[in-house]
């Protein structure tokens, strides 16, 4: 079997499939159009967030049998027409939940504890007590959008906190457990202190998270999306920051990456706005990304890799 690796990806993948017989090309820097020129010759591809297996890549796959896709998601990849061809496609989201779980937990103590805030306030010498009195986790209601692997990773890490944590996700029944309680989005709506948000993106998803639909919260609430920027319809956050039906907001995906002045104009200026906020926490799509999660991600992922071709 021969196997094109492309971006970077932790060296054990290529090793471990290399030992199972496969002859692995590595090409960490190859673009969209020197993949699609070469992926006639292989009959697995291995991807992480740059390249896309879309129609035209896979139209011109006559051996592709597999396409790997190191972490969550699958919105690269056109599975419609992959399954059409009789492609398998796999992913490897226990790999980086657990560093998802950790950054979530992260962002939500800086936004309560106004952590963020006071340390820029500390490197400019100014001396803020008061103004930065914080909110406790403990005796909140924790709202979880999305109970898969990244969603139960967050809920887990909550243990200790004294929290109430509920999770919906419409796409499992009697999932509830010892971390988080299964909920309907109206329970939520109507009790949640913080939601984060953990769901794929897909056409359902896309643009979940509108004026209306946090309108719909009884109370004010704190708001983190780790999971896909595109879940979020950003511009309308502004003004409910304003009007504080956000108390706090943290982003760790962005509608357009990289979030810089290199996008379009009106994207740029929604996220110049965002970084005037005191309340908004924003990191540039780290929550999945650490030491270990690099070398889980391709461990996980070259062995689903292994299993299917043992299938074959």
């Amino acid at each position: 079997m021969h196997v094109l690796v492309v971006e970077e990806i932790d060296p054990v993948l290529a090793q471990m499939l290399t030992q199972h017989g496969c002859t692995c090309h590595c090409l960490p820097k190859a673009t969209q159009a020197e993949v699609e020129s070469l992926i006639a010759n292989y009959e697995v591809l291995v991807l992480r967030s740059k390249i896309k297996a879309d129609r035209s890549l896979i139209s011109k796959a006559k051996k592709l049998q597999i396409i790997g896709r190191l972490g969550s998601g699958m919105e690269l990849i056109d599975m419609a027409y992959a399954t059409q061809k009789g492609i398998t496609c796999l992913s490897s989201p226990e790999g980086n939940c657990d560093a998802v779980g950790e950054h979530t937990v992260g962002l939500l103590l800086s936004l309560l504890r106004n952590i963020a805030v006071a340390n820029a306030q500390m490197l400019q010498n100014i001396w803020q007590r008061q103004a930065n009195i914080g909110t406790q986790l403990s005796n909140k209601t924790i709202g979880i959008i999305g109970y898969g692997h990244t969603g139960m990773a967050f809920a887990r890490r909550l243990q200790g906190f004294d929290a109430q944590v509920l999770a919906y996700d419409k796409y499992k029944t009697n999932y509830g457990n010892q971390w988080a309680k299964q909920a309907t989005m109206a329970k939520i709506f109507k009790q949640a202190d913080i939601v984060s948000l953990h769901v794929p993106l897909n056409k359902t998803t896309h643009h979940l998270v509108t004026t209306n639909w946090v309108k719909q919260f009884t109370k004010p609430i704190y708001l983190i999306n780790t999971s896909r920027g595109e879940v979020l319809l950003t511009q309308e956050m502004l003004p409910l920051l304003e009007q504080q039906k956000i108390l706090g907001l943290a982003l760790d995906v962005f509608e357009t990456e990289p979030a810089t002045n290199t996008q379009p104009q009106a994207w740029f200026n929604v996220f110049k706005q965002l970084q005037t906020k005191p309340n908004v926490l924003l990191t540039p799509h780290i929550a999945g990304v650490t030491h270990q999660a690099y070398i889980k991600m391709a461990t996980v992922l070259a062995t689903k890799i292994i299993n299917q071709l043992n299938k074959k």
